[in-house]
């Protein structure tokens, strides 16, 4: 599994996530590498994610609270609207073209 984020400002952060990931590891996940991306935008942003319960869940929710991440609302069950959805898309395309015989040939890539 990957996390990534970007903005109209460009790429940051792709995370390659061991294991199955919960609210306290995507937590994590959002601290070492959310802030740090958004450090240099520079800018007031919004963030999106999508309503996976990690997302929402009430830890997360507090979390995100705490650091005075902004968050938008929108609808459940719509991945047509989240961008990263469509950048994980051609990222795939990409891998596929490719062909990796391995996992160390896809982490090359």
């Amino acid at each position: 599994m990957l996390w990534g984020c970007f903005s109209s400002a460009g790429t940051w952060a792709l995370v390659r996530v061991e294991g199955i990931m919960n609210s306290s590891k995507y937590q994590a996940i959002l601290a070492q590498n959310l802030q740090a991306s958004v450090g240099k935008l520079k800018m007031k942003f919004t963030f999106q994610h999508a309503n996976d319960p990690k997302h929402t869940s009430k830890s997360t929710k507090a979390w995100l609270h705490q650091k005075k991440i902004k968050v938008l609302e929108w609808p459940s069950q719509s991945p047509d609207l989240n961008p990263i959805e469509h950048l994980f898309g051609d990222l795939k395309r990409a891998v596929h073209r490719r062909c990796p015989r391995n996992l160390t040939d896809m982490e090359c890539f």
